[in-house]
């Protein structure tokens, strides 16, 4: 068996012809999210390189190799949740080799569990980019094609609370034009694998307008179909409207946009690491809070499934309102 670790490739029983392997292998791979196989893939070299400083196999692991892994990266400062995804790639590449997984060790468990209460599972939470701070992001922004499209994205993942991994695969299909705003198709989700899809209601707004935007950068890019949110070159050329171009590299990525709220949070004067891609999620929710949107109808716009997550931010949004000592502190 190869010591590698096998985060796509998945053995096929022999006999099959080859396209019907490639189509049960593309299937295979589709059980995960594209984002998923990037970071185990990235997890899977961490391990590794790991293992050849060392003397292990990575491949079959022993579960004396993946605690040490482990305990290393714990020293090394990781958080509890880079920790526990990288265990979870170990587990699913020894899957797919279908060879005995060491993260089913009593040892590993009881390893991962220590490194968990040791350094703690609370999240580091970008920023929320609230109303405020949104409208002062756009108004940083400059009037280029480049700058049209920022503000397009911007405008639209706030108003959706979007992910930004539902943004960046957003087609100009998806968005049906409504008397009051923009219908807005989001064919797959974090909490939609099977893309079985649901619809977000964006208004056409009176202060961030995000319709009005949207069409401005469709216009000025002379988009018509496919992807909505494309690289722009320097030049000014947006990528994607040449027919031969594959319509994967015709795309922003979902990196892409944690890079472009930091750009305009720099220049707007905000510490950008406290800000990402999240933060336009984050700040929806949070502004809807303040206001006193209700919860079943904020969670109707972010897709929430657990309302816990979204009772979490409203907690924080209204922390000083009605506080409990605000009489006699």
């Amino acid at each position: 068996m190869p010591d590698s670790l096998p985060i796509e490739t998945v053995e096929i029983a022999a006999g099959l012809p080859v396209e019907t392997v490639a189509l049960v292998q593309a299937y295979q791979r589709a059980s995960k999210a594209a984002a998923t196989l990037r970071a185990y893939r990235s997890d899977a070299r961490v391990f590794e390189a790991w293992c050849r400083r060392y003397g292990f196999r990575s491949l079959p692991a022993t579960a004396e190799a993946v605690s040490g892994f482990l305990v290393a990266e714990a020293e090394a400062g990781r958080s509890a949740s880079t920790i526990g995804r990288r265990l979870a790639a170990i587990g699913y590449a020894h899957k797919l080799a279908k060879a005995t997984d060491p993260t089913d060790d009593e040892d590993v468990r009881a390893t991962m569990k220590g490194i968990r209460r040791r350094i703690g599972v609370a999240p580091t939470q970008k920023a929320a980019a609230t109303v405020d701070v949104l409208q002062m992001l756009l108004a940083r922004i400059p009037d280029t094609l480049t700058g049209k499209r920022d503000r397009a994205l911007l405008a639209l993942g706030f108003a959706g609370a979007f992910r930004r991994s539902e943004l960046v695969a957003l087609d100009v299909a998806d968005l049906i034009e409504d008397p009051a705003g923009l219908r807005v198709m989001v064919r797959r989700s974090k909490v939609d694998q099977e893309g079985r899809g649901f619809e977000k209601a964006i208004p056409t707004g009176r202060f961030i307008q995000p319709v009005r935007l949207v069409r401005e950068w469709l216009t000025a890019a002379g988009i018509t179909e496919g992807p909505v949110f494309r690289p722009v070159s320097r030049s000014g050329r947006v990528r994607g409207n040449c027919a031969q171009l594959a319509p994967q590299l015709a795309r922003l990525t979902d990196r892409s946009v944690a890079n472009i709220i930091k750009a305009y949070c720099t220049a707007a004067g905000f510490d950008a690491s406290l800000f990402g891609a999240h933060s336009l999620r984050a700040g929806y929710i949070t502004t809807a809070a303040e206001r006193g949107a209700d919860l079943a109808r904020i969670m109707d716009q972010s897709g929430h499934r657990d309302p816990r997550t979204v009772v979490g931010y409203i907690r924080r949004a209204n922390a000083f309102k009605g506080h409990s000592g605000s009489g006699f502190l």
